[in-house]
């Protein structure tokens, strides 16, 4: 047998098809072509473009270079570009034929400084992908998922400085000041002024006293200021994003907002609400994890007459000593009964929206629970009592439900596999980019490319394309 030598054929070799020939029929990109019509992006760029001076790129063109670069999770636009070079496909899906030079990897991030950077057109090609979901009935709102998860920021952890920082309100603080007071006021109590007791200082310069703004003491990264400190378990910590992420019950992300990484997955929550359910009406279902198991939360979404989907939250309680939900509340006399059958009567509302109950120190003295009841040393046992409590204990009748024991199991089939398929496919692990904007606009079209991707693969199950 003589030996085969095509060491030339490379160089000899002549192409007779056309591109379309050259990109198979099940290939990720005419799927993603065939999902939905493209010319959507040119009215949400007009304004961004001017009618005079040289052609610019098109831009269809541009944002589907960024979508090959998250759909098929490429590290860099450097490397996305030298892939469309030698990729016939994804030369195909942008319509740039085998001759014609692929636009520069500069080319995007001059575009985005430029053009795109305070725009709204992330948001709008996101909206619009979800309102194409739930035109086409593969996205139910019906019932959300939501969870948050950490995102490595591009800040060394070691390059960071402490700074005094003023405390943020939250979002509910007015309309729980309201309560409280209105609390006090019927106990024969003073109302407060606002929930943040006032300090004040001689102010040298001006002679008068000023207000002491209440401020706690953070880690601010030198590299990206706008990232948080996250603590990974007791000794691992980084700077990192967190991204607050609603989706359906078939996977679809509906909504997405990223903070910094040390403000906790609650408190991101109860900032977003109202919108989310302003965008999405039909919303009858919240569904989220034990982490969001607080009164706030539960009042905020009862008020706005959804339900509340919550799994059981373990006691926070010292090992060795009684939990809270052996101390049964009378809501005809308002007090508590401990496990001895003595009263904790009502004594004040504090500031933080707790209704604070007292034992008598006489009913504990010898009492065979002091032990497991308190340490205190003057044998009074105190519990907290949340104003927003009740609500709270309507989410765990819920939980009871048959409805809940069919609902509550999905979420970790929706937003946990969510996460799972953004970090392992679409590079959510870590960004590359600084700052809290770039990094909302990024998560808004990686999460675009794992709808889109969802949506045209369901498309083609059921032979629509």
């Amino acid at each position: 047998m003589t030996m085969t030598n095509r060491a030339n054929v490379k160089f000899d070799g002549i192409i007779l098809s056309t591109l379309d020939d050259l990109v198979p029929q099940d290939h990720l990109v005419r799927i993603l072509e065939m999902t939905i019509d493209w010319k959507f992006i040119y009215p949400l760029v007009k304004p961004l473009y001017s009618d005079v001076g040289r052609h610019s790129i098109d831009p269809v063109v541009l944002f589907k270079m960024i979508f090959i670069n998250y759909t098929f999770g490429i590290n860099s636009m450097r490397k996305t570009c030298e892939e469309i070079k030698v990729n016939v496909a994804y030369r195909w899906f942008l319509g740039i034929d085998i001759y014609e030079e692929v636009p520069n990897y500069s080319t995007w991030s001059k575009n985005y400084q430029r053009r795109y950077k305070d725009s709204q057109v992330f948001d709008q090609i996101f909206n619009h992908i979800i309102k194409q979901g739930i035109d086409n009935g593969f996205i139910d709102t019906t019932t959300v998922f939501g969870d948050g998860t950490h995102r490595k920021a591009n800040a060394n952890s070691r390059k960071a400085t402490d700074k005094e920082v003023e405390m943020i309100a939250k979002t509910y603080e007015k309309e729980l000041l309201d309560e409280i007071n209105e609390d006090r006021i019927k106990n024969g109590k003073k109302p407060f002024e606002s929930l943040v007791k006032k300090e004040y200082a001689f102010d040298e310069e001006t002679g008068k006293e000023i207000e002491v703004k209440k401020t706690k003491h953070i880690k601010e990264s030198t590299t990206d200021p706008e990232c948080g400190l996250f603590h990974k378990g007791e000794k691992q910590k980084c700077f990192a994003y967190t991204h607050m992420t609603m989706s359906d019950k078939h996977g679809y992300v509906l909504y997405n907002k990223v903070a910094p990484g040390n403000m906790h997955d609650s408190t991101i929550f109860s900032e977003i609400y109202d919108e989310l359910i302003h965008m999405y009406e039909n919303i009858k279902n919240v569904c989220l994890d034990a982490g969001f198991n607080t009164s706030p939360i539960c009042h905020q979404i009862l008020s706005s007459e959804r339900t509340p989907f919550l799994p059981y939250k373990r006691p926070m309680t010292k090992k060795g000593f009684l939990k809270k939900y052996e101390y049964v509340y009378d809501e005809y006399l308002d007090v508590y009964i401990c496990p001895n059958e003595k009263d904790l009567h009502y004594v004040t509302t504090n500031r933080e929206g707790y209704r604070v109950y007292k034992s008598n120190p006489q009913d504990c003295e010898g009492c065979p629970f002091l032990s497991k009841c308190t340490k205190s040393k003057n044998r009074e046992k105190v519990i907290m009592r949340h104003i927003w409590e009740k609500d709270r204990e309507e989410a765990e009748h819920v939980r009871h439900t048959d409805e809940w024991k069919k609902i509550y199991p999905k979420r970790k089939e929706t937003i946990e596999r969510v996460f799972a398929d953004a970090k392992e496919n679409h590079g959510m692990r870590f960004t590359r980019l600084k700052g809290l904007q770039k990094n909302q606009h990024e998560s808004l079209i990686i999460f675009s490319c794992h709808n889109l991707k969802k949506m045209g693969l369901s498309k083609q199950r059921l032979g629509l394309i």
